[in-house]
């Protein structure tokens, strides 16, 4: 049997850093609540076989509600306290194979674009290890000086220097038995890393941003509106 790709999209954080009153991944954002767009983006691959999205215990009806009837797309409540526990809890609810491959998506990069996520599968498919949505970094970077009010105490040597994004795509297996091994993980890649192996790095898309702000959430309308609302592939 051919190997499979599974998607997990963890989306059970509460995006307190944004201030409203519902967790980010369920603020509107230009025709749909930004849950909606992000799932519309990975749907749009058609050969993501399904995508399962991981809410917090209490978010199944609210995210049913909004995905119900999408075809490829399960919606399960067993978010955890944290990002990996999180992407772990859905990784461990699939019925598929070590060898499948397992491809993780922030809910809150909706600006995801079909090129970056098909460059992704066709670089990592070929990979031993997998690989990750990334962009070279660009500014000068300092460092601060801990002190209050924050002062500039060295510039940091930008080479070599990615900023990741997501999606991140790696084998079940492997992705499982690392986010095991590692609870402290920010992100696959890092758990990865920490068992050793080195993830490819796949030239990204700037539109590909986290909304973390307001700010974020403002200019992530426009990349929407700019590319006549997203794509409603998947919907029914």
């Amino acid at each position: 049997m051919p190997e499979r790709i599974h998607a997990i999209m963890p989306a059970a954080g509460q995006g307190q850093r944004l201030g409203a009153d519902l967790p980010k991944q369920y603020l509107p954002l230009v025709d749909a609540p930004m849950i909606v767009h992000s799932v519309r983006a990975l749907l749009a691959a058609q050969w993501v076989d399904e995508l399962v999205v991981v809410v917090a215990p209490g978010d199944a009806g609210r995210a049913g509600t909004l995905l119900a009837g999408w075809p490829r797309v399960r919606v399960r409540a067993i978010g955890g306290a944290s990002r990996r526990d999180s992407v772990l809890a859905g990784i461990e609810s699939l019925d598929a194979p070590d060898d499948d491959w397992v491809l993780v998506h922030d809910a809150a990069r909706p600006g995801l674009p079909l090129a970056a996520l098909d460059a992704l599968r066709d670089v990592a498919i070929d990979d031993p290890v997998g690989g990750l949505l990334a962009l070279p970094v660009a500014d000068t970077i300092k460092r601060e000086d801990g002190a209050s009010p924050a002062r500039s105490a060295g510039t940091v040597d930008r080479a070599r220097l990615w900023l990741a994004q997501t999606p991140q795509m790696f084998r079940l297996g492997m992705l499982r038995d690392a986010l095991h091994a590692c609870p402290d993980a920010t992100d696959e890649a890092a758990a990865m890393e920490a068992a050793g192996h080195r993830p490819r790095l796949v030239a990204g898309h700037r539109d590909n941003f986290k909304v973390t702000s307001a700010g974020d959430l403002a200019a992530m309308a426009a990349v929407l509106r700019a590319r006549g609302g997203n794509r409603r592939a998947g919907e029914q």
